[in-house]
């Protein structure tokens, strides 16, 4: 199974997060398929950089988002409360193809 999760980076206590597609069985900070953005905790507001198109097309072909993640894309409205693609980011990534 495919999922879409942080990856902790920088400095001890002082971390950021990248936004990565990797298999389920792979530990956290371990090998990974596709590197789709970054997460920074620390700045005021939060940052978010994100390749939409990519998150999109990996949550269409099924890939489960963390609960970190769901968090994000939630802002973001690419997924619902419960972690499932909303059809208006399906919809745009399938007209773009």
């Amino acid at each position: 199974m495919v999922r879409i999760r942080l990856r902790r980076m920088g400095s001890k206590k002082a971390p950021f997060y990248r936004i990565v597609v990797a298999d389920k069985r792979s530990p956290r900070d371990g090998r990974f398929i596709e590197n789709i953005g970054t997460y920074n905790p620390h700045t005021q507001p939060e940052t978010v950089e994100l390749k939409m198109e990519r998150a999109t097309y990996w949550l269409g072909t099924g890939a489960q988002p963390s609960d970190g993640v769901v968090r994000i894309l939630q802002r973001l409205n690419l997924v619902d409360a419960q972690g499932r693609p909303t059809a208006g980011s399906l919809a745009s990534s399938a007209a773009a193809a």
